[in-house]
């Protein structure tokens, strides 16, 4: 795990500054591990792309545990972008009214398979009209993944940590009630 310091001079990070010193980003406590893990979570299904920086930007500007928010935007990785981004996609074309059951979305840009050579002058066209089509139902399902599963992340972490306190103190009770 990395360091408050290792942190405060990456790159990405180092406009943060002192901020991500501050002791309360670094304590363990409920709040602060169950926000962070939210973040976390809510980042790793929002964007494909600097889920990282953006989790500890957040974390920071919310008071929440960075660790935990660094290590839980790696729910979604490189192995499940693509059944998550494919299921985000038909939520978001369910939600908008189209019908996307039994078709695959568009062919991205990259996808040259069965096309005339010439073709590849349009490529960049292509490109932007496969991200209109494919855009707003992938966005709008992506948002609903992060926001839901950031939710049910942040109230699980809560959970189980005060249902865990209830059980050690019942157990601290027993053991004292016991001859």
């Amino acid at each position: 795990m990395p360091t408050p310091e290792s942190l405060a001079r990456n790159r990405w990070l180092r406009w943060l500054g002192p901020a991500l010193l501050h002791p309360r980003l670094w304590h363990s406590n409920r709040r602060g591990i169950a926000l962070g893990v939210g973040i976390g979570v809510f980042f790793a299904f929002i964007l494909p792309v600097a889920q990282i920086p953006l989790s500890a930007a957040a974390s920071v500007a919310l008071r929440a545990n960075v660790p935990s928010a660094l290590a839980a935007t790696f729910v979604n990785t490189p192995l499940t972008f693509g059944p998550v981004y494919y299921a985000a996609w038909r939520v978001g074309s369910w939600m908008l009214g189209e019908d996307a059951e039994g078709r695959a979305p568009p062919p991205l840009p990259g996808d040259t398979s069965a096309r005339d050579p010439a073709d590849q002058r349009n490529f960049w066209q292509r490109g932007v009209d496969g991200m209109a089509s494919v855009g707003k139902p992938l966005m709008l399902g992506a948002l609903v993944f992060a926001v839901g599963f950031g939710t049910l992340a942040y109230a699980l972490v809560s959970g189980l940590w005060q249902w865990r306190v209830r059980r050690k103190r019942q157990q601290r009770r027993l053991r004292q009630t016991r001859p």
